[in-house]
């Protein structure tokens, strides 16, 4: 018993050290999600989908739900931008401002 309780607590400190990995600013993220959905630059793009998906979990277990939905809605539409840019020929965002209010 005492070693799986051991166990439990080297894996809950592991695993909050993976979470504790930088989380990217809100301005970083809005500047680099504009640049993205303007001109979907591959590997930036990428990267800023994930990064944003970091940030949902952490405003979800402040419970931002608000928060949480307006990046959801901004992950899209990066997405959006990158799979769909041979499509759209000008693209703008109408979810920045929503994450600008919310978060």
């Amino acid at each position: 018993m005492k070693c799986s309780t051991i166990l439990f607590l080297k894996f809950l400190l592991l695993s909050n050290f993976v979470i504790a990995e930088t989380i990217p600013t809100k301005s970083k993220i809005l500047k680099q999600s504009s640049d993205c959905i303007k001109d979907s630059q591959t590997q930036v793009c990428k990267e800023l989908v994930s990064e944003i998906e970091k940030l949902q979990l952490v405003v979800f277990d402040q419970n931002r739900f608000k928060c949480q939905s307006s990046l959801l809605g901004l992950q899209s539409e990066i997405i959006e931008a990158y799979y769909l840019k041979n499509f759209l020929n000008k693209r703008i965002s109408f979810m920045i401002p929503y994450v600008i209010k919310n978060c």
